[in-house]
């Protein structure tokens, strides 16, 4: 049975294909129930996969004698698998109504598919060959997404996203060479495969490469200096796929780090050397630096991506404290991000296709016109700054927490203080737009307000979005139980 891990892969992919050589559909209509049943399907399948071949090892076939590509379900397979399914089936929803006003929508579902095939194919990855394959391939078929309208902006930020990510790539490939040398295998398994008679007296050169490899999935995951495509990209692509890119796409980079980190080299081989230190740096660099400019931004999408440049710094930083209720908060913030920065890009798309509005500041009054839309909008918001109930509150406190116990000098009090200073910056530029929006003051012109809450196939999507990043801080001990296991596992 272990083949059905191929399932939930195959399926999607072959879906986006079929959408991609078809000459015309039907209709409309015929297009969205074929898009529909391969989401759900795939959905079935991959949810299947996990219950029944969980770390089940199905390998493919060998690219060499000693290169196979190979898949086996695990613990951190299943937390990146479950957001990613349902961030693309809301998403996906969300498109429905939103991509009427969009041209080539079969071929942006087709793209939209393969897409999705190709992060569980990521979520499940088995070895560092099969991963490095898949991620390359990730960048390939998304960058369609990105390219969508056409536009001059478009295509210069689609030529930015493929040239930050393939040079993020070859920077693994780099340390992929040097792992493949002093490594007893390459498939993942917690802890160190590094063989300890082959690294002997190579730690220096191990240290560089185990460096190089993170620096180069931080590409994906947008980490200063690696994070100017990410502020291009995600505003020229269409809402839907602006919510996928930056609540699931950049999580890849995220997932390629986990695995380098805990599962090649081995938490106990980074701790207190110098790449731990950059690494923490460069997060805590992020951190500040996006909320910063997400605050001074004042176009809408591009200040959700600058936000998104930041709160992905939160995980990479919890990652590179090595404590377990660290990694505890940064496995969790994956999860509440990805819900969080899913509602508040699909929202910012309602607006754009109700109104045509795109700038923060035009939106005074809008609470008036689209009240459950910006109520969502503030949950949401209220959960990426870490204000209870939400599950962002959750999250870094663990992150605070982890930082505080590690005891790293320097980094356990200066963590915790630019997580709080970034916090205060994220009320600062996303909750303005709450406040204006639902009291616009005495001096506007309530006569040329009208009702624009969107349909239900937008509005449904960004409610249970909202609802879930509401129970992840209410019933948290569900998700933390189970990370603080895998942690405890891989540290």
């Amino acid at each position: 049975m272990s083949y059905f891990v191929l399932l939930p892969i195959l399926f999607p992919i072959l879906s986006g294909i079929f959408l991609l050589v078809r000459k015309e559909m039907k209709n409309r209509q015929s297009l969205l129930i074929t898009v529909g049943a391969a989401l759900v399907i795939t959905t079935v399948l991959a949810i299947t996969a996990m219950l029944t071949v969980r770390d089940e090892i199905f390998l493919v076939f060998n690219l060499t004698r000693t290169l196979p590509v190979l898949f086996k379900i695990d613990g951190v397979g299943v937390i990146f698998g479950i957001v990613g399914i349902i961030v693309f089936v809301c998403a996906g929803s969300f498109g429905f109504e939103y991509m009427k006003h969009e041209e080539h929508e079969k071929r942006y579902y087709g793209f939209y598919l393969i897409v999705f095939g190709i992060l569980m194919a990521l979520c499940f990855a088995g070895n560092l060959v099969t991963f490095y394959l898949f991620f390359e391939l990730l960048t390939l078929s998304s960058m369609p997404l990105v390219l969508h309208t056409g536009s001059k902006e478009a295509v210069m930020a689609g030529l930015k996203y493929l040239f930050y990510s393939l040079c993020g790539a070859y920077m693994v490939l780099f340390g992929f060479y040097f792992i493949n040398r002093y490594a007893n295998t390459l498939s993942f398994s917690e802890g160190s495969v590094l063989n300890p008679e082959l690294a002997a007296g190579h730690a220096s050169l191990l240290l560089g490469a185990a460096f190089v490899m993170i620096m180069g999935f931080s590409v994906k995951a947008g980490m200063f200096p690696m994070h100017a495509w990410l502020t291009a990209a995600h505003p020229a692509a269409p809402a839907p796929a602006s919510a996928v890119l930056s609540a699931v796409i950049v999580k890849a980079g995220v997932l390629g780090i986990i695995r380098v980190v805990y599962y090649l080299f081995g938490a106990s081989f980074l701790q207190g050397t110098w790449v731990q230190s950059v690494w923490m740096t460069l997060a805590l660099i992020t951190v500040f630096m996006g909320s910063l400019l997400a605050y001074r931004e004042p176009v809408l999408k591009k200040r959700l991506a600058y936000s998104t440049v930041s709160q992905i710094s939160y995980i990479l930083f919890g990652l590179a404290v090595m404590d377990p209720d660290a990694l505890t908060g940064g496995m969790l913030h994956v999860i509440c991000h990805s819900l969080v920065k899913a509602v508040l890009f699909l929202c910012a798309g309602a607006i754009i296709y109700k109104t045509g509005k795109t700038r923060a500041d035009e939106l005074r009054g809008i609470g008036k016109e689209m009240p459950v839309l910006l109520w969502c909008y503030t949950v949401a918001s209220l959960g990426l700054v870490g204000i209870p109930p939400t599950g962002g509150f959750v999250s870094k406190w663990y992150l605070a927490a982890g930082a505080l116990s590690s005891g790293i000098p320097g980094f356990f009090w200066i963590g915790p203080a630019v997580l709080l200073i970034s916090a205060l910056l994220t009320a600062g530029y996303l909750l303005p737009i709450t406040i204006s929006g639902f009291f616009p003051g005495e001096d506007f012109d309530y006569g040329g307000l009208k009702k624009r809450e969107p349909g239900v196939l937008m509005t449904l999507p960004i409610a249970l979005l909202t609802a879930l990043s509401v129970l992840a801080g209410l019933f948290p001990n569900v998700l933390t139980d189970f990370i603080a296991r895998l942690a405890a596992d891989i540290l």
